[in-house]
Parts: structure tokens; C-alpha cells; sequence
């Protein structure tokens, strides 16, 4: 749907730009466009590639376990209908730990395996769980100590002080995802007593 979307919003700007006589800039739009996302593909690969190749060397040595068994309490907090040992609480985890990096595209196949072993552990097949609503609000307001992508972009687009967003960025997404957390445990607290 979304394409067909996209397809008609082109579609209706080449039209319009045809009858108003501002096709060469709809060109040149176009192809200046396709380098800058050329560009800015190459400098996220070269981002990407260091902080991953960095979890990787966390994870190698241990740094990730440790990271995980310190966030132990936090998760039985979040989720208290985890078992102990199951291994949801070892992707959420992951999940967290790579969000609050700022590695977003690191953290998502830890999130697909942690909603894999909620639903695992979900009676309702046909319903998210409690669990899985709390952890996709968590996931979405992204808590992040270093906006990544955001002081990437901001180099690849020449600003004079690419990381000047990190204070921003670190207030804005604690404030997200504290509300986040407030609204998931209300919707619990709620669900579980319209469940009795």
C-alpha cells in the first residue's frame, strides 16, 4: 500500500512539474539526489561496520554478558512474567543494550528473536501479549546515549558540530522512553485486572 502511495505522490509531482515548466529541476533534483544517497550509503556502511565490528569485540569479551546480567533486574522489573532462564530476557537485553548504543540496524534481528520467544511463551497466539506490547513500546522510544545515525547524517550534510546532538538526543529519548514505561505498566496494570 505504502508503495502505491509513494508511486502516486512521484507521479503527481513529475505531472505537476511538466505543466508548470519546472521539469529540468525535477531532473536535476533527481540525479543530485541519487548521489547525496550514494554518499551517505557509503559513509553508514563505513559507520555501521566500526560500531558493530565494536559489539562484536563486546561481545567477544564478555563485555555484553556482564552488560546483560547488570540490566537482570531492570528486565525482571519490565517483564515479570519472563521465566528466569528463558531466553527472551537474553534478546531483550541485546535488543536494549544495542539501542542505547544507537545501533538500531543491530539491535533489530535481537528484537525479532525476542518477539519470536514471547510469542513462545504467549496463551493468546492471536494477541500480543502484555510482554510483547511492553517490549515494542521500549524498542520504539529507543533510549540512546549515541544518536549514531543522527551525527552521521548531520556529518554527511556538513554540520560544523555533528555530535552536538547527543545532549538533546539523550534527554529526548529518556524522556520517551520513561513515558513509555509508565504507559506499558498502566496498560498492565489494567489488562491484568480487567483479566480477574
Amino acid at each position: 500500500m505504502l508503495n502505491y502511495l509513494w508511486g502516486f505522490m512521484i507521479l503527481i509531482g513529475i505531472v505537476y512539474a511538466a505543466f508548470t515548466g519546472h521539469l529540468p529541476e525535477v531532473t536535476n533534483a533527481a540525479l543530485t539526489s541519487a548521489k547525496e544517497a550514494v554518499a551517505l550509503c557509503i559513509t553508514m556502511t563505513g559507520i555501521m561496520s566500526f560500531w558493530v565490528g565494536l559489539m562484536k569485540i563486546a561481545e567477544t569479551a564478555g563485555l555484553l554478558t556482564s552488560a546483560a546480567k547488570a540490566l537482570h533486574p531492570l528486565i525482571r522489573f519490565l517483564f515479570p512474567h519472563i521465566p528466569k532462564e528463558h531466553r527472551a530476557n537474553e534478546y531483550i537485553s541485546t535488543n536494549m543494550i544495542a539501542n542505547i548504543f544507537g545501533l538500531g540496524w543491530a539491535a533489530t534481528p535481537a528484537g525479532l528473536k525476542a518477539m519470536e520467544a514471547l510469542q513462545d511463551l504467549n496463551p493468546k497466539k492471536h494477541l500480543a501479549s502484555t510482554e510483547m506490547c511492553t517490549f515494542l513500546i521500549i524498542n520504539i522510544s529507543s533510549l540512546q546515549l549515541i544518536p549514531v545515525n543522527i551525527i552521521a547524517y548531520r556529518s554527511q550534510y556538513g554540520s560544523t558540530d555533528p555530535a552536538g546532538i547527543v545532549g538533546p538526543a539523550i534527554l529526548a529519548t529518556l524522556f520517551s522512553t520513561i513515558c513509555g514505561i509508565l504507559f506499558a505498566k498502566f496498560m498492565a496494570v489494567r489488562t491484568d485486572k480487567r483479566g480477574k
